[in-house]
This record gives C-alpha cells, structure tokens and sequence, in this order.
C-alpha cells in the first residue's frame, strides 16, 4: 500500500504491442512520454517553446529538449520521503512542482532504461499544450516564476506550481490532461497510474522499450 501512495505521489508498466497506427499527417510535431516507473513525463524540444513560454528555456537556453514532469511539491523534492509524506501527499491536497530538465541528443539515448512513446500532435495542438504547461507555473508578486532548486538529476529545476496535488490529480493524471490539451484522445481520471497512462499511449504512438539500448542508463550531467 506505501508502495502505491509513493508512487502516486512521485508519480511499471509492461510492455504491449502497439496498435497498428496510421500515417502521420505532414504537418504533425512530435512529442514524447518517458515512463520511469510509478511517474512519467512530457519532452518537448526545446525549440518549439517560445523563448518566453516556460522559465526553463531562458534557464537552459542551448537545450534540445526539455523534460517537464509535475508532482507533491514536498514528495518530489525530498531526498528520503518516507511513507508520512507519501500519505501526506496522497491524502491531503497540497502544492504541486514542476520539475524540468534539460538535455541534448535522442530522447530514447538519454533516457535508456525507461520506456519512451513517441507521439504526433498538431501544430496548434502543440501551442495549446505549451500554454496550459506554462498556466502552471506558480509566478510570485513580481511576476516571475518561483525557482525552488536543482532538480533531481541532469540539468534540471524545481519551479513551484499553481496547481494542487492529491489522491485523484497525480502526476499520470497531470500528464494526461495536458496531453488531452494537445488533442490526443485521453480520459485523465482513468490515468491515475502511469501502467494505466502508458497503455493508452502505446496505442496511439511509437513504443521504444526500456532495454531497447542495451548497456545505456540514462545520462545524468
């Protein structure tokens, strides 16, 4: 049971054969899901955010891609969280982070013990996508987005997040909903689990499988 809170919080799944998928269209973007266990997160390339979208692009401004994952801010960014705060996290509504990292080369290389899907968006799908990230970040009375630390691994940051997390908004429901915004067909209150998520995903992408690079763990900087 601490198992699964901790994993909501933090927020495997085993691999499926995709369904067969159609063409994408010529003017489709590309996006990916990393799965790292009970979590999972976005990439974008970094190139495809506007400069002022999201802090991270001025903060990592030679990045290729970007990695955005969100979660109980006091969960996330603890070193041993324990099972009080995987309860905490789960059972009382508390602040969200944002945590974003920067890296070069192909996603599936970086991120080589993880099961990485490749999916199409449209370009406004993609620009909606991008705005509801960026509606996220928490800005303080200036203005400006709240920087809360280095993140867990590579180049990456904490920023704190507007938005509350609990039992029913976890990280896998987080990251279905902004995906839903960039018009892939997803329900994010059947996605509570990243298994769940990422078996949806596999049906509507391009699987690379965790092992699928044999000898390569993902590269921290």
């Amino acid at each position: 049971m601490l198992l699964l809170l901790a994993g909501l919080a933090a927020c495997a799944a085993t691999p499926m054969a995709p369904a067969a998928q159609a063409e994408a269209p010529p003017t489709a973007r590309t996006l990916h899901v990393v799965g790292h266990g009970w979590h999972t997160g976005i990439v974008l390339r970094a190139a495809d955010v506007p400069a002022d979208a999201w802090p991270a692009r001025a903060d990592f401004p030679d990045a290729q891609y970007l990695e955005i994952g969100w979660g109980d801010r006091d969960y996330y960014q603890a070193t041993d969280p324990g099972a009080w705060l995987a309860l905490k996290a789960a059972f009382w509504p508390a602040p969200g982070v944002l945590h974003v990292v920067a890296f070069d080369g192909a996603v599936e290389r970086y991120f080589g013990a993880a099961e990485v899907i490749e999916l199409d968006v449209s370009e406004a799908g993609l620009q909606r996508l991008i705005k509801h990230l960026r509606a996220s970040h928490e800005l303080d009375a200036a203005g400006r987005p709240v920087v809360l630390g280095l993140g867990l691994y590579g180049r990456s940051r904490f920023y704190a997040s507007r938005e509350r997390f609990h039992l029913f908004k976890t990280c896998n429901v987080w990251v279905a909903t902004a995906l839903r915004e960039a018009g892939l067909p997803l329900t994010p209150t059947l996605t509570v689990s990243a298994d769940a998520l990422m078996a949806r995903l596999r049906a509507l992408g391009r699987v690379h499988r965790a092992g699928e690079f044999l000898g390569l763990e993902p590269k921290f900087d």
